[in-house]
């Protein structure tokens, strides 16, 4: 399954657990936010549903990983024959997202539960774990420099 999203004023094809990056969102790392703006999804049966211009009751739930800054372009401006030359440095804020969920028809999303609860880790039975035994590399030895005396 996937969809056609605008997020940001841009067009995104994305998937369950894919990460993109998008231009700077005003979110908080962690947050989960919902993309109403769908304008294609493909089902896993091959429907594909086009929205004119979006897809009624569509939506794409996503989570913020990181906010983090791409790669620096260099804009270098010059004039030739005047001895002008400028250069500019410019760095793209991005959010990083990883898409968490696809939902049609007003579905709702169910979230994963991240920890289990202290009832369930007490009914699992402690494993043992075998005692590795870790070899240290050996030392390197140091070979003394021999004193050669030149006989004449």
């Amino acid at each position: 399954m996937y969809a056609i999203v605008d997020i940001a004023g841009q067009q995104f094809k994305v998937e369950k657990n894919n990460k993109i990056f998008v231009h700077r969102l005003e979110a908080a790392e962690g947050a989960e936010i919902d993309f109403n703006q769908v304008l294609l999804i493909e089902d896993d049966d091959e429907k594909i549903e086009v929205g004119t211009p979006v897809v009624d009751g569509a939506r794409v739930v996503a989570k913020v990983l990181a906010h983090a800054k791409g790669d620096k372009v260099l804009v270098f401006k010059k004039i030739r024959r005047k001895g002008f030359k400028k250069l500019n440095g410019h760095r793209q804020y991005f959010t990083q997202l990883l898409i968490e969920d696809i939902l049609q028809n007003g579905a709702e999303h169910v979230k994963a539960e991240a920890e289990p609860k202290a009832e369930e880790v007490k009914a699992k039975p402690e494993v043992e774990e075998a005692a590795v035994k870790v070899k240290k590399p050996a030392a390197k030895k140091t070979t003394a420099k021999k004193a050669t005396k030149k006989e004449e």
